[in-house]
């Protein structure tokens, strides 16, 4: 598709991890989106079948490039490799199991070209089954706040406003962030540090604090599979859940606690991996 010069092209980055369930449709409905110049797949390590099909899609279609990983560096590397081997405007990070819509992108970037200054702009996400992800629209963590009420955690979601296009948010959901390339790179992209999770609360609190609107399109919903490069090591996963909320917590929030509220923020995010882990276990026997 080509783009709207007055409004410059969209590059798209998807980092993929054993996602052979998704990756074709994801990569298809891309290939037919509006305004997508370049399509940049970041696989880590796959040995699903993934590579084959991205393979396929790149001899199919020149904006499709991909870099193959021989290890799992993890999602922010990916992104952050996604995007300075492409050059387009704008950018959008989509996970490989989002169904984007033919006008899905253009109308984010649409609505992030009207707003005054920087944005880093999210979706309404939806599952299978109709029911909207509460991680679309979400409050920065109080960590200290969990300490003395454990169900704070479960209360991070925003509720919708129905009648606001643009829903500003502390945090939307890193499935899929459209933002400037020039913010992007001022930011100096994803942190790193992360290997899975959190990662999307840390770039959007730092695209705050840089001046930047994060903000949920409201009018553009999105079917999300949800954690299709997630089921088959789940404690992986979890492990790096809860060491990027540590890293979180560490770097926005550790400064102005006091030690024992570290020391117990440390306690409550171990022990309750600790309970998950265990839980998995017992699952699979």
């Amino acid at each position: 598709m080509t783009s709207s010069p007055e409004r410059g092209g969209i590059a798209v980055v998807v980092v993929s991890h054993e996602s052979a369930s998704s990756i074709d449709d994801c990569l298809m409905r891309l290939r037919v989106a509006n305004d997508v110049e370049e399509i940049r797949v970041v696989d880590n390590a796959s040995r699903d079948g993934t590579l084959e099909l991205i393979q396929r899609h790149a001899l199919q279609d020149a904006r499709v490039r991909f870099i193959a990983n021989p290890d799992n560096p993890g999602f922010a590397v990916g992104c952050n490799q996604g995007a300075r081997d492409s050059a387009a405007p704008w950018l959008a990070f989509v996970n490989p199991d989002l169904m984007v819509e033919a006008d899905t992108l253009s109308r984010l970037r649409a609505h992030a070209a009207s707003l005054r200054g920087d944005a880093l702009l999210g979706v309404d996400l939806v599952g299978e089954d109709g029911v909207r992800d509460v991680a679309a629209r979400r409050r920065d963590p109080d960590f200290a706040a969990m300490l003395s009420s454990p169900a704070a955690a479960s209360r991070l979601g925003v509720p919708v406003q129905e009648d606001v296009v643009l829903q500003p948010v502390d945090v939307v959901s890193g499935a899929l962030m459209l933002t400037s390339r020039g913010l992007f790179e001022r930011l100096r992209g994803f942190d790193e540090g992360y290997r899975l999770h959190a990662e999307d609360m840390d770039l959007c609190r730092r695209a705050r604090e840089a001046g930047a609107t994060v903000a949920v399109a409201n009018d553009i919903r999105v079917l999300h599979l949800r954690g299709v490069s997630s089921r088959a090591r789940p404690v992986f996963v979890e492990w790096h859940k809860h060491r990027g909320l540590w890293r979180y917590f560490r770097r926005f929030e550790s400064a102005r606690r006091s030690t024992m509220t570290r020391l117990g923020v440390f306690c409550a995010i171990w022990m309750h991996f600790g309970a998950v882990w265990a839980r998995t276990l017992l699952g699979r026997r």
